[in-house]
């Protein structure tokens, strides 16, 4: 073979791999082609087939997809847990003198001082997953608690052992048991909002965690924004009708510990209104 002829032996060879690669070429763009449009019956030409499905399957279901706001917009504002805190404070301070805690300005002071600090530590929403802040909020909680409870036991030891502090003022004795059991009320709703998933900064970040009560709202999704969580003034509305209507209205609990919580409650309320009534109505 003369040099001239395996010149053109190796442009011959070099042509047909150029044509090979360009078939494979040609015929990858042509199967992306006809994944996203196919063919017709008709022609070559990419459209749609004959027995072309319905073009809304090639959208999501509607519903599907949901976008949530920023955990710092979905948390939470301070304002109706500061309100219901003020308000114990309130409330303590409108007590008798025999059933606050000694002396009276602790419990005040104690409660707007880790109030304020709360607020500091997440201010605007509550939204900061800091270890701290949960440590801070059930001593405040804890606080409540214990304080209505002494004030709670020392009213039912005067009923039952015919105290005369309110022999002649039926009137003083419905207002004082009133005072505890709307204690009772708000110190319950703020368990069960510090509790459920972990507290309000936690469903800000995570709002389809596993919950320990499920909302109407939880189960009619229709009528509220995608992602919707419960907030304080849903639990302080749970613990309201567990006080006074001694049974869920309209939220379950699922979880053990809420089921025993909101039985606790119930009947710490039955025996206080119970024992309250019926004392002033004797003395009427």
């Amino acid at each position: 073979m003369t040099g001239g002829e395996t010149v053109r032996a190796k442009w011959i060879r070099a042509g047909q791999r150029g044509d090979a690669m360009a078939v494979a070429a040609s015929g990858c763009r042509r199967g992306r082609l006809a994944r996203r449009w196919p063919l017709s019956d008709t022609g070559g030409e990419p459209g749609r087939a004959a027995a072309d499905p319905d073009p809304s399957q090639d959208e999501p279901p509607r519903g599907s997809v949901i976008e949530l706001q920023p955990a710092a917009e979905r948390g939470e504002h301070w304002w109706s847990v500061a309100l219901a805190i003020i308000a114990v404070v309130g409330l303590h301070v409108a007590l008798p003198a025999r059933y606050k805690v000694q002396p009276a300005w602790v419990i005040p002071v104690v409660l707007l001082a880790l109030l304020a600090v709360l607020i500091a530590g997440d201010p605007g929403r509550i939204d900061r997953q800091k270890t701290w802040l949960r440590v801070l909020m059930g001593i405040v909680i804890a606080v409540i608690t214990l304080a209505n409870l002494l004030a709670a036991g020392r009213l039912v030891v005067d009923i039952l052992t015919n105290d005369k502090l309110y022999a002649n003022n039926p009137g003083g004795e419905l207002a004082a048991g009133g005072v505890i059991w709307a204690v009772n009320v708000v110190a319950f709703g703020l368990w069960y909002w510090d509790l459920d998933r972990g507290g309000a900064a936690a469903r800000a970040h995570h709002p389809d965690r596993n919950p320990a009560f499920v909302f109407p709202e939880m189960q009619y999704t229709d009528y509220v924004a995608p992602g919707w969580v419960p907030r304080f003034l849903d639990y302080l509305s749970l613990s309201f009708w567990t006080s006074t209507g001694f049974s869920p209205a309209d939220t379950s609990a699922i979880k053990s510990w809420a089921k025993a919580l909101m039985m606790l409650e119930a009947a710490a309320s039955l025996a206080l209104l119970a024992l309250v009534i019926s004392r002033a109505i004797n003395i009427l």
